[in-house]
């Protein structure tokens, strides 16, 4: 069951992130195919084997993956084809409580803590990316940024805080927990302006105007779309929907709408592809996930 698991979630992955690196899509036979797989290959190993735990560790895993997706869809963190990619891995990879670092259980635990630190890297090099591919427009959004009061005075609170810190580390501080102000220091200092980064790269090079003709299934509306009073699409809808969309062509091919605003997303499939290949590194060396 491992093998056959391994095989499908891999090809599943390498297949998504093409698409999504190509189109900013994943289509649904991918994620529906690990699901339909994943419940398949349960039931068959159960019954061959006359054993249950195969089919509730495919159902533990499934619950454990719609949770997941269900969050990070609703907090806006990933679109509709990243959060039915992680339902379909965790039900053909599955869960099982008692095992978690076995040798022989591909640990869907595992695969989701390398995808948090995969992620932020993997992140963090895009975001360069996109600041490096639209300087111009990046350095003017960084200028805006730089002159917006609540910047300036936020600026000023860490300088007095940074001060601060730096007083009381030199005077007042013990010698044991120098270490600990100087972190608390950095982290006010990286927090802030990383906080700041993502702000200015969502704003300069993440929020695009795309013709009706290449809006797609899920795309982040920016901005709200009324055509008069009928509302049609928007921020709070998580992605736009295929009736939303044939609402959007039906307008414009009376020209009331030519195109829409949208924020593109970074294509994070990939991230489950290098956390996966980790994972199964992981577990060929019987490595727990937090030594990465």
């Amino acid at each position: 069951m491992l093998w056959i698991s391994i095989v499908l979630a891999l090809l599943a992955l390498v297949i998504g992130s093409i698409t999504d690196l190509k189109k900013r899509e994943i289509h649904d036979y991918v994620s529906y195919g690990l699901i339909f797989s994943g419940f398949a290959i349960g039931i068959v190993y159960s019954i061959i084997y006359w054993e249950y735990t195969y089919i509730i560790q495919t159902i533990m895993g499934f619950i454990l993956g719609l949770a997941i997706a269900y969050a990070m869809f609703y907090l806006g963190q990933w679109g509709g084809g990243d959060s039915k990619l992680i339902m379909g891995l965790g039900t053909i990879l599955g869960f099982n409580i008692f095992e978690i670092f076995g040798k022989t259980n591909l640990s869907f635990i595992i695969l989701l803590v390398n995808i948090i630190f995969a992620g932020a890297i993997y992140g963090l090099i895009w975001s360069i990316y996109l600041a490096i591919k639209n300087m111009k427009q990046f350095m003017k959004s960084l200028k805006y940024w730089s002159e917006k009061p609540r910047i300036s005075l936020a600026r000023r609170i860490i300088l007095g805080l940074t001060v601060l810190i730096a007083i009381l580390t030199i005077f007042v501080i013990p010698p044991e927990l120098k270490m600990a102000s100087l972190g608390l220091l950095a982290t006010l200092f990286v927090v802030f302006y990383m906080w700041m980064f993502v702000k200015i790269i969502e704003e300069s090079c993440m929020i695009k105007k795309i013709p009706i003709s290449k809006v797609t299934e899920g795309d982040w509306i920016h901005k709200d779309i009324f055509i008069g009073k009928k509302y049609i699409a928007g921020p709070k809808d998580l992605g736009i929907s295929r009736e939303q969309i044939g609402l959007l062509k039906k307008y414009h091919a009376t020209g009331k709408i030519s195109e829409v605003t949208v924020k593109e997303g970074i294509p994070f499939i990939p991230v489950f592809l290098i956390a996966f290949i980790l994972t199964i590194i992981m577990q060929g060396m019987n490595i727990p996930a937090i030594l990465f």
